[in-house]
């Protein structure tokens, strides 16, 4: 009887066969690596953006890597000179405030936002403003409109600089060529998404072509010293669109955001290098362009010459500032089955628990069949737990139809078994409402004058321990 014996392989060939590259798959929309191809992507859902890429195998990975001089040999720390990473402003305070005081030559910033908000107005200013004021032109790059497009904008916004330099392009290579003609201190990339690299795979932004353009856009930057702005698209819930691997290839990540129905615009710094990374600037958007805010409390406000109930006025924290915001509310009449409770610019979540201690823990309100509509003015969103004792205040001074003084703010989390409990940044909060004239705040306990040692002139500060406590003294603010 015959048996069959396989014949082994030779060492060289086992080690050619490890060598060899092997296929693998990649989805051209997020990135997604599955084991073999299909149709549509099993994590983002797009379909035919499955695409066939080579990785090499573990023996090529674990290859010896030898040695070489440097260019430039290691120093002490104390002999390198920081002159050259010194950010230089750029003329638009508000963006200045969240970079840290200005761009920094060879930094590379992705600005990201949704279609519409204004970021090409935005970055169309801030380029003006740098060739005026930084000695250096400006480049802007547009692969989503022609210059004659651009130029109409900059004409309605008197951004018609003569160092202010415009072009279309959609290829790397001319990009490049573009910096080599100009040779500019700040170059504005519109967007990122639309640019592709001669001799990658993939389409226009895909996975793969955005990679390798920011790569290659952050190696020129440093190489040359240029201040680059590259603005990014947005997915549908907000982040950034492109691998996660773009957002660590930049400097600086900021996301522009704002209500294409209000004025109001912020750019909330997201990672900062050369500073920190929740300062947030302030921007109203108007037929001539795009101007900062620097004090933009205003905006929250109402201005009505007598009490309204149903309105009551919170300090909110967007980054390191503080903005006085009115929060206002309004009590339907009663329904039968689940009555709507609708919020705009603030967390339903935390409007429904709200209204679930103020039912549960006060004897005059009755909310469970009622229609609850609460917001913010001017459009700001609202989110935070300092803002519940606020929107507690202004619930039931609407259902009570008592109007609380105008001179009142209120700061605080309110709990489930109806305690006010602390919140963070206080003395900067209660000093934002000194400074535009209320004269009366209710604060969690713990956060008076005498737990803090912060004094405000002109400022009565009383600390309530629950929302029976908060409702009280409201009355009594409001009566005296």
């Amino acid at each position: 009887m015959t048996t069959s014996r396989s014949i082994p392989r030779s060492p060289a060939k086992t080690r050619a066969a490890a060598r060899e590259p092997r296929p693998a798959y990649e989805c051209d929309a997020c990135g997604h690596q599955p084991p073999k191809w299909v149709g549509r992507c099993p994590e983002c859902g797009e379909w035919g953006s499955i695409v066939e890429s080579t990785v090499t195998g573990p023996m090529a990975a674990g290859r010896v890597v030898s040695s070489r001089v440097p260019a430039e040999p290691a120093r002490p720390i104390a002999e390198i000179s920081a002159t050259p990473a010194r950010a230089r402003p750029t003329g638009v305070t508000e963006l200045d405030r969240v970079l840290g005081g200005g761009l920094v030559p060879g930094a590379v910033v992705l600005l990201a936002g949704e279609p519409g908000v204004g970021k090409s107005t935005l970055l169309l200013d801030v380029a003006q403003q740098w060739a005026a004021g930084a000695g250096s032109p400006s480049l802007v790059v547009s692969g989503e409109e022609s210059v004659s497009q651009v130029r109409l904008r900059a004409e309605r916004m008197g951004a018609l600089h003569e160092r202010l330099y415009l072009a279309s392009e959609s290829d790397l290579s001319a990009v490049l060529g573009h910096l080599d003609a100009v040779k500019p201190g700040l170059l504005v990339l519109d967007s990122v998404q639309t640019i592709s690299m001669p001799g990658t795979e993939g389409v226009p932004g895909g996975v793969t072509q955005v990679r390798a353009v920011t790569a290659a856009l952050v190696a020129v930057a440093k190489e040359r010293g240029i201040a680059t702005i590259l603005v990014g698209h947005v997915t549908k819930d907000g982040q950034v669109a492109g691998p996660r691997v773009l957002e660590h290839l930049v400097d600086v990540v900021l996301h522009f955001e704002g209500d294409k129905h209000s004025s109001l615009r912020l750019v909330r710094g997201v990672k900062n290098r050369f500073g920190t990374a929740d300062e947030v600037g302030c921007f109203e958007m108007h037929e001539s362009g795009i101007s900062s805010l620097p004090d933009p409390s205003g905006l929250f406000l109402t201005r009505s010459t007598e009490p309204v109930p149903g309105t009551c006025v919170t300090v909110a924290m967007e980054g390191r500032r503080a903005l006085v915001t009115e929060v206002q509310a309004l009590i339907g009449a009663a329904v039968p089955g689940s009555p709507r409770r609708t919020v705009s610019g603030l967390d339903g979540a935390r409007l429904a628990m709200v209204l679930a201690v103020l039912q549960r823990r006060t004897d005059s309100l009755k909310l469970h069949d009622r229609e609850v509509f609460a917001a913010t003015v001017g459009g700001i969103r609202v989110v935070e737990p300092a803002a519940d004792l606020a929107v507690a205040l202004a619930v039931a001074s609407g259902g009570l139809d008592l109007a609380i003084a105008p001179h009142l703010v209120a700061i605080g989390e309110v709990g489930l078994t109806g305690e006010v409990r602390r919140v963070g940044a206080v003395p900067r909060r209660l000093a934002e409402a000194t400074r535009l004239g209320f004269t009366f705040a209710l604060v969690p306990a713990g956060c008076g004058p005498d737990a803090t040692g912060v004094r405000a002139k002109g400022l009565r500060v009383v600390e309530v321990a629950n929302v029976r406590a908060a409702l009280q003294w409201a009355a009594r603010a409001s009566a005296g």
